[in-house]
């Protein structure tokens, strides 16, 4: 029988040192994500380079983050061929299209005639042109005012 004490002597003896680093690893856990929750936050407030995440690349596999670098590498590169020359667009922005239309229409008739542009952006264009002085409103519709060059010409 003493051989039977023995081991349930030494299972015993396990069971603690399983509850001892059960309640390290829970501890350890609960440091680990205060950590990270500071990183995020020194992350979002340095004025530096944001440093690279060390607990992430730990969680990642080696074959997902080499799928990342290559699916990184086939991206096609960005080039400036398609930009016509002297710097200038072929279609107007709508800030330009906004002026142009302001010959007294209203506000929903200038949004309806921005084809693609969303009515709420095209509010927020006519708000800009107000406060900087572009766009006035008489009796409900929009005039584009003349500018100080165009009034020295007159």
């Amino acid at each position: 029988m003493s051989t039977l004490d023995e081991i349930a002597k030494e299972k015993q003896r396990v069971t603690e040192a399983l509850a001892r680093i059960d309640a390290q690893r829970d501890t350890l856990s609960s440091q680990l994500s205060e950590l990270e929750a500071t990183e995020r936050v020194l992350a979002r407030y340095s004025q530096g380079p944001r440093a690279r995440r060390t607990v992430s690349s730990r969680k990642t596999s080696t074959a997902a983050r080499n799928a990342t670098v290559s699916a990184r590498s086939d991206r096609r590169q960005r080039t400036t061929a398609g930009k016509p020359a002297g710097g200038k667009r072929g279609v107007p922005s709508l800030g330009d299209q906004v002026l142009a239309l302001a010959t007294g229409k209203t506000q929903q008739e200038i949004a309806a005639a921005c084809k693609g542009a969303r009515p709420n952006h095209v509010g927020v264009v006519i708000a800009r042109h107000k406060r900087a002085g572009r766009i006035e409103e008489r009796e409900g519709k929009l005039y584009a005012t003349q500018s100080s060059d165009q009034r020295a010409v007159l």
